[in-house]
């Protein structure tokens, strides 16, 4: 439950960097799912994960990209918290739903937590906001391998 409440707050850092990586971690067997949690594992799940958490990538950094803790952000960092969360706690062999449940505690945590670490960093540096956000997909992306890659 512990990497089922990491994976849903890397999601809150960016909402479709941990699906991509709990696809991948289906796909190549390092999640053991099944039912309707095994779809995420298919091939066409991970092409389109991971196709859209690079396109996720690039347009966090535009300038008229909206505030993570806007309602449509926010919403998708919840649910994307708890589908990697049921995924993982399943994986780990816990049930589906406290993961879930465990995944959207994680993706609130992550997206105000984030957000506040972020504007923090920004001016305790003093540097741009570009910065810190790249470090921030490093840690979203290396993050999420890692929690994936436990069980």
């Amino acid at each position: 439950l512990l990497f089922a409440f990491l994976i849903g707050l890397f999601a809150g850092l960016r909402s479709l960097t941990a699906p991509a990586a709990t696809a991948w971690a289906a796909h190549l067997g390092w999640l053991k799912l099944r039912g309707a949690l095994a779809l995420i594992g298919s091939t066409a799940s991970v092409a389109i994960f991971t196709l859209l958490a690079a396109a996720e990538l690039v347009a966090a950094k535009l300038p008229n990209t909206p505030n993570r803790t806007a309602p449509p952000g926010l919403i998708a960092r919840i649910v994307m918290g708890g589908l990697t969360g049921a995924c993982v706690a399943a994986g780990g062999g816990q049930g589906a739903v406290l993961g879930a449940v465990f995944g959207i505690v994680g993706g609130v945590v992550g997206c105000f937590g984030g957000f506040q670490t972020r504007r923090g960093f920004v001016r305790a540096l003093g540097t741009r906001d570009i910065y810190v956000a790249l470090v921030e997909d490093l840690a979203a992306i290396i993050g999420s391998l890692w929690a994936v890659s436990r069980l």
